[in-house]
């Protein structure tokens, strides 16, 4: 067979070169007794190899369910410390470990530990892009699809700490009208940078199209403003975690859909209906943490047994509390990112 080239070079791969690298990585998936996860943004490459493709946490939940003795996780760190936190028996390998999260990085756990102080008795609720510290210092998680639904199991009276995106902070706070929700003023530098300016000038240049926005995205606001305004019609505007971008991409009859979150999501949906036009608000709106597990990384981690991430057990055990308390509220078809 032809010889996979080095990472550096992969861009430039002939057919007969990615037909060796998917053979060799599904080989590998198979001798390693493993399970291979990709989320929604990876590169499509690397959604098409994959075993299963989907949100983060609902790649954690396949693999605390799954057989496999080795989850590899193609995605950014959090993601894989969350299956770790579900599945500490398994080990969890990622292509690359140095791929973070700008949003994870937004709080540590000693600012929250000193935000608690500040508000005693409050109930903290944490979106699950945040580190295994950050999770055990949470009383619950939350996704963007049920952050809504676990802020109101919340009782009224309760103050919460929301964190640590301020863009579904907010969403949450308009869909609740919850006065005692303090907001930690976090951002996904790839959401926040979809701005308001690319939502007019994308619905400006394709006025008929239906859009699907992240919540997290900096347009969000101004989406929901223009339906109020009357500027957009509210069937055409769906703010969606990408677990339900995807529903509605399968069930939408729309010629054209505007899709505002991370491209690598462009994928998924346009597999899901080949009919539509899918095409993103903000062309360069991709994320360079994902974008660190090229397909030469993942043959790697699958031939060495490299990247592991390794939860400390005390922090697992207490991040996992928060992480059920979120699943026991929502079903499985209603958590996602």
């Amino acid at each position: 067979m032809t010889a996979v080239l080095s990472e550096s070079v992969s861009d430039g791969w002939s057919a007969a070169q990615w037909s060796d690298w998917r053979t060799k990585v599904r080989d590998l998936v198979a001798s390693t007794d493993a399970v291979l996860l990709a989320h929604n943004y990876q590169a499509p490459e690397i959604q098409d190899v994959a075993d299963h493709v989907g949100d983060s946490l609902a790649l954690s939940r396949i693999a605390a369910a799954s057989d496999a003795s080795t989850i590899v996780f193609a995605g950014v760190h959090f993601m894989a410390e969350t299956a770790k936190i579900l599945a500490p028996e398994k080990t969890v390998l990622m292509p690359d470990a140095a791929a973070g999260c700008s949003l994870a990085d937004t709080i540590t756990a000693d600012q929250l530990r000193a935000w608690k102080a500040e508000h005693p008795g409050a109930v903290v609720v944490s979106y699950v892009n945040t580190t295994a510290e950050v999770k055990a210092e949470t009383d619950i998680c939350c996704t963007s699809s049920n952050a809504v639904e676990v802020v109101e199991s919340v009782p009224a009276d309760r103050e919460v700490l929301f964190l640590p995106d301020q863009f579904l902070g907010a969403h949450v706070q308009r869909v609740t009208g919850r006065q005692n929700l303090r907001i930690w003023m976090g951002e996904c530098h790839v959401h926040a940078g979809i701005s308001p300016t690319d939502l007019r000038n994308s619905v400006e240049n394709t006025p008929d199209a239906e859009l699907l926005i992240h919540p997290e995205c900096g347009c969000a606001t101004s989406a929901l403003w223009m339906v109020t305004d009357g500027q957009l019609p509210t069937d055409r505007v769906h703010v969606l975690s990408t677990g339900g971008m995807l529903e509605q991409a399968r069930r939408t009859t729309a010629k054209r859909v505007l899709v505002a979150t991370e491209t690598g999501m462009l994928h998924q949906l346009r597999q899901a209906n080949p009919v539509t036009d899918f095409q993103p608000v903000n062309a360069r709106a991709a994320c360079p943490y994902m974008k660190m597990s090229t397909p030469a990384k993942l043959l790697r981690a699958l031939r060495e047994g490299r990247d592991e991430v390794i939860v400390d057990a005390a922090i697992a055990a207490r991040a996992r509390s928060a992480v059920e308390a979120m699943i026991a509220i929502g079903t499985p078809s209603s958590v996602g990112e």
